[in-house]
């Protein structure tokens, strides 16, 4: 009888501990999105408009030349 009081205290206790653990993740992730800024103010932060442009070879349409 007592074994099974044991028992049934210790999964009572790792539940509870199991659900306070949980929760603080699922807020500390809302609260890091939440802190970080637009994307259009980093860029404004970091200045990309000041770089300069590159050339870039669209070759997503070029096809090997058929064999003779």
């Amino acid at each position: 009888m007592i074994r099974s009081m044991i028992s049934v205290i210790a999964i009572a206790v790792v539940i509870v501990i199991g659900t306070l653990l949980w929760r603080p993740h699922s807020r500390s992730i809302e609260l890091t999105a939440m802190a970080m800024p637009p994307l259009a103010q980093l860029h404004a932060m970091v200045g990309v408009e000041k770089l300069p442009a590159q050339d870039i070879d669209d070759q997503s349409l070029v096809y090997p030349t058929p064999t003779k």
